[in-house]
């Protein structure tokens, strides 16, 4: 073995050395581009900052009331159901286990059922809320309903 055939071992990277010549590709400016506060050493613009233009964040028009104690519920339509059973991954007897295993809901998901769609059969269901056309649906196909708190 002679020392032009020695090589750096497989995985390491020297770190990229600036400002020591022409030569390296990283002389003159050091990578920064020409003039301006980021070729400066401490050169720094806080995120969002327009260069003294009004920001973008404070251009646009604010509006509206977000509630922070809003209740979030995983919607889950009588439609989408029936086509479940129909497809057999749900039986007549639905349990939020059963809804999280059909992938229709996350098992930290609320899960609020609503009307949209046709009921063919009777089934009894548990869900965390309920519309009040899904229940009268649900209700008039003969099934029923449990509500977890």
């Amino acid at each position: 073995m002679k020392l032009h055939e020695l090589k750096a071992p497989a995985g390491r990277k020297s770190r990229k050395r600036v400002g020591r010549g022409q030569g390296s590709g990283r002389g003159e400016q050091s990578g920064r581009g020409h003039n301006g506060q980021l070729s400066r050493s401490g050169g720094k613009v806080k995120a969002g900052f327009e260069g003294g233009q009004m920001p973008l964040q404070r251009r646009i028009p604010k509006f509206g009331f977000t509630n922070p104690f809003r209740t979030e519920y995983q919607a889950l339509n009588l439609e989408k159901v029936q086509n479940f059973i129909e497809a057999g991954k749900l039986t007549d007897t639905i349990t939020i286990q059963d809804i999280v295993d059909a992938g229709l809901a996350d098992d930290k998901d609320l899960v609020k059922l609503l009307g949209t769609g046709e009921l063919t059969q009777k089934i009894s269901i548990e869900v965390h809320a309920v519309s009040k056309s899904a229940k009268e649906k649900v209700e008039s196909a003969g099934g029923s309903l449990t509500l977890i708190k």
